[in-house]
């Protein structure tokens, strides 16, 4: 391998270690039996690899790291659907990656926001990470007003979710 190709293998070995919280959190709303977590990582990680060399600073790295960890999940989960549905051996109730200080309110919203659609998962996500409208916007590719409107819904959604 020569100097540059090194080069380029360190910087995003650095990229994902920096970010690598990113990665399990937005993995961890998709994991099921079909799609075990280190599976999701796997291939979240290796669509980064492919995509790299095209990342050229148009948008802060935690956006773009969002939006390819995002696509991969959705997209593996729309490949599998095509396959037909299958009947889950064991059910995964809890995430698979949470902080040891978790508290049981907020394993219950991580429950309940893994009830919800994909897009709505998503951007439930990005919400809790704190991420303004904007940026949401330019991970999902929706307006910034559809934002507002959806993540209002979702929200009202989950309420009535937890007093069920």
């Amino acid at each position: 391998m020569n100097r540059q190709g090194r080069a380029a293998e360190e910087d995003f070995i650095r990229m994902i270690r920096e970010n690598e919280r990113i990665i399990y959190k937005v993995c961890s709303f998709y994991v099921s039996d079909e799609f075990p977590m280190d599976d999701l990582y796997q291939e979240t990680v290796l669509n980064l690899w492919k995509a790299f060399p095209r990342y050229r600073n148009e948008s802060r790295l935690s956006t773009y790291i969002y939006r390819v960890a995002l696509n991969t999940c959705i997209s593996g989960m729309r490949r599998e659907s095509r396959r037909g549905q299958r009947v889950p051996l064991t059910f995964l109730d809890e995430p698979a990656f949470e902080p040891e200080n978790m508290g049981e309110d907020i394993r219950e919203l991580y429950r309940l926001i893994r009830r919800l659609k994909r897009l709505e998962r998503s951007l439930i996500l990005l919400w809790l990470e704190e991420k303004p409208y904007q940026e949401i916007a330019e991970i999902t590719g929706l307006s910034p007003g559809n934002v507002a409107t959806k993540l209002k819904r979702i929200r009202e959604k989950l309420v009535k979710m937890s007093n069920q």
